[in-house]
């Protein structure tokens, strides 16, 4: 694993079992996270992006599994490890921040219970010193009056703050990598930018690397410092922010970039991708996108295109793409 990288993963094959049939859902995914390095992955729903996390997180459902690949999280393989050592990896050398906070804090506990909860498990303290560090971590991410707020509910408390309250538990185990699952999705546009502003301050004081899940382009360009883009379980296009927002190669990637309404345009129209995102038990020969691609050639309706190195950083698996381009 070269040096400066968090997470690396390599050649990532994983399937789910329907009626005793299997699908893979993820093939050949290949990509890698650095330290103070936000990579966003991006693309509609079904692509993808969530399976990876479950799979780095090792939370597949039971009908799901890792086929092959490797996931290398500060050197070391995670699937290699049994379940015991993934227990004690999860939480203090990574941690989710989820959609939804309300769904992953314990309605019925306070704020100040599952905080100290997670510091005296991950950082072994004792529960005055938890206390003091939950005040100190609630301060971090901008939440006004810690003391009374850890005696509240998370019912009390509003979307935005709540997912500070999230992110301050997934920060106290000061984890090497933070995965984030469209995070801000829930909230409005005022609340999603402080929530952006911060995790792109915490990422930078705890030198960590974030994993960004979003199929907003909106937030990727406001907090991405590579891009990932997905599509049905295949990686179609890497790069920097600027390489893939500048000069997108991937059919796909410039529909998506199509797709985003020019809103400082005095006149502009919505230009969706054609077609419909295949199902799961769809057999699609050739590039999973060639269905929906306006500009395919013979060689999409046979076999699936080699990922391209178009200049330094710059990834495409498309057969129109030459390393000329």
């Amino acid at each position: 694993m070269e040096e400066g990288k968090v997470l690396e993963i390599k050649n990532l094959h994983a399937s789910f079992s329907i009626q005793k049939k299997d699908y893979e859902v993820l093939h050949d995914i290949s990509f890698d996270v650095k330290r103070n390095e936000t990579v966003c992955v991006v693309g509609e729903s079904g692509c993808g992006k969530s399976v990876t996390t479950l799979c780095v997180m090792q939370l597949l459902p039971n009908n799901g599994k890792i086929n092959s690949g490797s996931i290398i999280l500060d050197g070391e393989d995670l699937t290699k490890m049994d379940k015991k050592e993934i227990v004690k990896v999860r939480g203090k050398k990574m941690g989710m921040i989820f959609q939804e906070p309300m769904t992953a804090l314990n309605p019925l506990l306070t704020i100040g219970f599952q905080l100290r909860e997670s510091l005296m498990l991950h950082r072994g303290v004792d529960k005055k010193k938890a206390n003091e560090m939950a005040v100190e971590y609630l301060q971090k991410v901008g939440i006004a009056n810690p003391e009374s707020r850890l005696k509240q509910y998370p019912f009390q408390l509003s979307g935005g703050l709540r997912q500070r309250v999230l992110i301050a538990m997934v920060l106290s185990a000061q984890p090497s990598l933070l995965i984030a699952d469209e995070p801000t999705t829930a909230l409005d546009v005022t609340i999603q930018k402080q929530v952006l502003t911060l995790l792109n301050d915490l990422k930078k004081d705890m030198n960590a690397g974030i994993m960004f899940i979003t199929h907003d382009l909106g937030v990727v360009a406001e907090i991405a410092d590579r891009i990932v883009v997905l599509y049905a379980g295949r990686k179609v296009e890497e790069g920097t922010t600027e390489q893939i927002f500048r000069n997108p190669k991937h059919p796909y990637t410039i529909g998506l970039m199509n797709a985003v309404p020019n809103v400082d345009a005095d006149e502009y129209e919505f230009a969706p991708i054609q077609g419909t995102f295949p199902n799961i038990t769809e057999d699609i020969k050739g590039c999973r996108f060639n269905p929906r691609c306006t500009k395919c050639i013979g060689k999409c309706f046979e076999e699936a295109p080699e990922t391209i190195e178009v200049e330094p950083g710059h990834l495409v698996a498309c057969h129109l793409i030459t390393k000329e381009d």
